[in-house]
């Protein structure tokens, strides 16, 4: 296999935060690597952001195949146990003047359990994340992925994101998908033939929803999360790693 050198298109700050985390784990735990924390970060930044393969990690750094397996879990189970809480995504909510929430559908392969899997919308089997955000685009929580074929609403009531909004009394913009979700929860008017004030509501919200949706891009724009390799349990702890590096590089 021929090897080059290439690069990751994140900041220092990511790395800088990873390694900070593996060397607090490993101090807690008091285990010990080959690997330093900084270079058992490299290996999970670029298996996250440019979605490398075991294969390709470990003919690029050197190392075994299940050594690069192992670290790279771990480095990503740190993470997604340091990704907020819904309590935690609220608090936060509190100071701004409303919230949107969306979703989004990670794609993975086709499975034996085929049906709960598929989403007859997008045309395609995957994982319903559901992600609040604040009126700036920053992502405040990812919840646990549900089945593809899981609503949008239904994936919202289950994990609790449309009550914790609804109490705290604020403005939540949302698409049609969450019609009779909340009445904090503002959807745009359904139809062709729709009055003035409602066009003009629709506009208003398109405005404002708009910028909830260009969050999506944090998650969506991973090359891993385009195309998980991993079973469906793991799709899960991979979208809160992303999103507490993402969170780590904005609050840095």
């Amino acid at each position: 296999m021929l090897v080059c050198p290439s690069a990751i298109d994140l900041s220092t700050a990511h790395l800088r935060y990873l390694s900070q985390e593996l060397a607090a784990r490993r101090r807690e735990t008091g285990s010990r690597r080959r690997l330093t924390p900084r270079r058992q970060a490299l290996p999970a930044l670029a298996h996250l952001r440019c979605g490398d393969t075991y294969t390709q990690l470990a003919a690029g750094f050197g190392i075994k195949i299940a050594t690069v397996y192992r670290y790279v879990r771990e480095a990503i189970d740190v993470l997604a146990v340091l990704s907020p809480t819904l309590a935690e995504a609220m608090v936060t909510a509190r100071t701004k003047a409303h919230v949107t929430l969306d979703g989004t559908m990670p794609p993975i392969n086709r499975i034996a359990a085929d049906r709960p899997y598929h989403c007859g919308k997008k045309r395609h089997h995957g994982m319903n994340v559901q992600v609040p955000a604040d009126p700036f685009g920053q992502l405040l929580r990812a919840s646990p992925a549900l089945p593809g074929a899981t609503h949008d609403l239904t994936a919202a009531h289950e994990h609790g994101t449309i009550d914790a909004i609804a109490d705290t009394g604020l403005k939540c913009r949302a698409d049609k998908a969450y019609q009779g979700a909340a009445r904090n929860v503002r959807v745009p008017f359904k139809g062709r033939r729709l009055k003035r004030r409602q066009r003009r509501h629709n506009t208003t919200h398109a405005k404002i929803h708009c910028i909830g949706e260009q969050t999506m891009a944090t998650l969506k724009g991973r090359r891993l999360l385009r195309k998980p390799r991993c079973g469906t349990n793991r799709i899960t702890t991979i979208v809160k790693a992303v999103l507490t590096l993402h969170l780590a590089a904005a609050s840095g």
